[in-house]
């Protein structure tokens, strides 16, 4: 099933525009907000059926399955291959399950060699036992003598009891998806058991497992097809080869990596974010928290931390060693002479004539390694907090305000999915800008060009975002707490919708960048813009704060883009072609 319309629904909350740099941007000035043409309300105008989101929307590379989906591709798929072979649907399963359930490599297999196939499969087209015309069989498993009516076989026509047969295929059912590829229990038979002798033989609940093996292993065997990883969730995803995008977005709002199935983490490679999660769980920061922090005592060497008071340690019982914190030695051999409780000259001394520089390196080397991955921790969760709040948010919004706001501002909920559309946006650029900060970890310190540009991108994206927060978030509130409609809800209207387009550009610059691996930026220090339209440099590299002293270099004429718009030079709006100033910023066009 194609859900192409499903996945434009709100609940989908982490698509993100494949259509990157518009244009370039620069360090647009604060109330380049306030001006714009009055076809900017034709955004919002009902009988306008294009949307501009849509028009910058990439064709959707994934289809989400539902159960009642899985069921009937395997159906259909079942159905061709029994078509085209003329063979009973429960043997063309057999065959589906053996390869993997591609119905071309099946067609290729058996045209290329039927005997090899069938044998390789257990698809016996002879029986390799005859039964020798008698009215009773005896059991090849309790070896008991039974009439034909209680003798069950398979293709191969090695004679079972029911009872034989119901415990042996019971027991592979609950041992898992092994059962699928079940064969006679003879040693030397390899014939394949069919669904429709496992229905005749064993237990409702048995059927029900059996069942679900079969469907599970649809998805799981096909190349194409994984499981939503999301906790509960019972989609499947069909993914066609050929975009550049891994990002896949379930019917549950859950967004992954179709690659890695990780959270959705573009525009930071699988690489970089395995080695993340990684580091976050592993056991090397605790370590290095230990190493920079704490000592260990000179008799036990249990590590212990000094948070305050003099140099005189005691460490726990059952050791109680006293000891000198700055030199390790022991508390016997210290006192005013060497000090008191505040110093230490034997330490002193020995620095001098260092003694202690190796250890003191080491602990400086962790320390300093401690607070770097601190740093990008910390702003990395923040932004996982923010977003997560971001998303509840959201969900108050299309569930309550958004109605409440109708009401009271007089006017169509549909004239109000601007609001909807910022909040989407702010929920996707916190995903993305959370990501950067594992980016930047991991971006190699001597290339300092690099991540001067990096930074410069990363935070004139985090102030852009940081507007738009503020503006969806607080500005909003004074028009829900209202009582009747504002003459200034239009201008606000404007405004956030305004916000949502210069941020929406500035991640759009941030993601190109990143995903080419910061290629427009030179040996010298700069950033250099390529010949093609999509790509353009970012303004100066100066960014907030002072990041970055090189320069980017790039035209500072107005672009053509392929859809027919042009981008300003000083705050990246996506501009009509007819527009002769920017109807953002009133930039003059050049």
């Amino acid at each position: 099933m194609d859900s192409e319309d499903d996945m434009h629904d709100a609940n989908d909350l982490e698509s993100l525009d494949d259509d990157f740099y518009s244009g370039e941007t620069e360090d647009a000035p604060m109330d380049y907000y306030s001006d714009y043409d009055d076809d900017a309300d034709d955004y919002f105008d009902d009988g306008d059926d294009s949307d501009p989101a849509d028009s910058r929307r990439p064709e959707q590379n994934f289809t989400i399955l539902k159960e009642s989906d899985i069921r009937q591709r395997q159906e259909d798929d079942i159905s061709r291959v029994a078509a085209v072979l003329s063979m009973p649907r429960v043997a063309a399963s057999i065959l589906l399950r053996h390869y993997n359930w591609s119905v071309s490599k099946v067609n290729d297999a058996w045209f290329a060699d039927e005997e090899q196939v069938r044998k390789t499969v257990g698809l016996l087209e002879k029986k390799v036992y005859e039964n020798p015309g008698a009215n009773e069989l005896t059991c090849g498993i309790c070896f008991e003598v039974y009439p034909l009516s209680k003798i069950q076989t398979a293709s191969c026509g090695h004679p079972y009891c029911f009872s034989c047969w119901g415990g042996y295929i019971g027991t592979s059912i609950n041992d898992g998806p092994g059962c699928l590829m079940l064969r006679c229990p003879h040693p030397s038979c390899g014939a394949a058991i069919d669904q429709d002798m496992i229905n005749l033989l064993v237990s409702a609940e048995d059927k029900e497992k059996y069942d679900r093996y079969l469907l599970r292993s649809y998805i799981e065997d096909n190349k194409k097809t994984k499981w939503c990883p999301a906790p509960g969730c019972e989609h499947a995803v069909n993914f066609d080869a050929g975009s550049g995008s891994y990002d896949v977005s379930c019917l549950c709002s859950y967004s992954f990596c179709w690659n890695c199935t990780e959270e959705a983490h573009r525009p930071v490679d699988c690489g970089t974010v395995s080695k993340w999660i990684l580091k976050n769980s592993a056991e090397s920061e605790n370590m290095n928290w230990i190493l920079a922090n704490s000592k260990p005592c000179p008799k036990c060497k249990r590590p212990i931390e000094k948070n305050q008071g003099c140099m005189h340690m005691t460490c726990t019982p059952p050791c109680k060693f006293e000891f000198c914190w700055l030199c390790l030695g022991a508390w016997t051999d210290h006192g005013e002479r060497t000090g008191g409780f505040y110093a230490c000259n034997r330490y002193e001394a020995a620095k001098q004539e260092g003694v202690y520089d190796e250890t003191e390196k080491r602990r400086e080397m962790a320390k300093n390694s401690l607070e770097r991955y601190t740093h990008y921790y910390e702003r990395w969760a923040s932004n996982q907090s923010s977003r997560q709040k971001a998303l509840s948010d959201l969900h108050q919004m299309q569930t309550v305000h958004i109605e409440k706001l109708s009401d009271t501002q007089c006017q169509p909920e549909s004239q109000l999915k601007f609001i909807t559309e910022a909040w989407l946006q702010i929920v996707e650029c916190r995903r993305v800008l959370k990501w950067t900060y594992a980016y930047g970890f991991y971006l190699a310190e001597h290339e300092h060009a690099k991540k001067q540009f990096f930074e410069y991108l990363q935070g004139e994206a985090e102030s852009g975002l940081e507007r738009l927060h503020q503006c969806a978030e607080k500005e909003l509130q004074v028009f829900l707490n209202g009582d009747g409609p504002s003459k200034d809800f239009n201008d606000f209207r404007t405004k956030l919708a305004g916000l949502t387009s210069v941020t929406r550009n500035y991640f759009e610059n941030l993601v190109r960048a990143l995903e080419n691996g910061l290629c427009d930026v030179d040996s010298n220090g700069a950033a250099s813009s390529k010949a093609t339209g999509s790509k353009n440099a970012a303004g100066s590299s100066k960014g907030r704060g002072g990041r970055g002293k090189g320069t980017v270099r790039g035209s500072m004429s107005s672009r053509i883009t392929d859809d027919n718009h042009w981008s300003c030079e000083q705050c990246t709006y996506a501009n009509v072609r007819s527009a002769t100033a920017c109807q953002m910023c009133n930039q003059p066009r050049r």
